[in-house]
């Protein structure tokens, strides 16, 4: 991938910040939402975990784990992240701006990526992309006949992963926060 990338790569993860504090503002969760809202998000974080062990950025095509069954599992993690916390807001009309911001920040970013990668792995990756879908999960995991790579905790450290596990605990405190202490 070129150095910097697009514009909406590169401001994607602001953007993200930038929502969660207003879905923060004009949120009025409840006990059931902030319940439900958190479980969705941990199904989130740890996709995204999963992915991370996974991935070799620009160096291999990632095939194994959850990239068997969707090309994008990191940004899959980070809508159902995304959803759980919209959820966990308890207020509807923040899942449409949550759809809209979704849709305009990461399919661009998805598609940018996909040509991205067709001409770092050519033929292999067009034979990938023919057989797994670009977000929503195949249900049976896509093989090549390469051997399965396993997860690798230094692949999640090196690209600090757990930094969205932080970020959600931190975020779900403030719905909580604001939820029991700021009625």
């Amino acid at each position: 991938m070129r150095r910097g990338g697009t514009w909406i790569q590169r401001w994607r993860v602001p953007l993200g910040f930038l929502c969660a504090a207003l879905f923060v503002l004009f949120a009025k969760s409840r006990p059931a939402t902030l319940v439900v809202g958190s479980l969705i998000s941990l199904v989130g974080v740890l996709l995204r975990a999963w992915a991370s062990g996974h991935i070799r950025k620009n160096d291999a095509l990632a095939v194994s784990g959850p990239y068997a069954y969707t090309r994008n599992p990191l940004y899959l993690g980070s809508f159902i992240l995304g959803l759980g916390f919209t959820v966990g807001a308890g207020r509807w009309w923040l899942g449409l701006l949550f759809a809209a911001l979704f849709l305009g920040i990461y399919l661009p970013v998805m598609r940018v990526e996909s040509a991205t990668l067709a001409q770092l792995f050519g033929g292999d990756y067009d034979a990938y992309a023919d057989a797994v879908p670009m977000f929503f999960p195949r249900a049976t995991p896509y093989r090549n006949g390469t051997a399965k790579a396993r997860f690798d905790r230094a692949l999640y450290l090196r690209y600090r992963e757990y930094q969205a596990a932080l970020g959600l605990l931190v975020a779900w405190g403030l719905l909580v926060f604001k939820a029991y202490y700021l009625k």
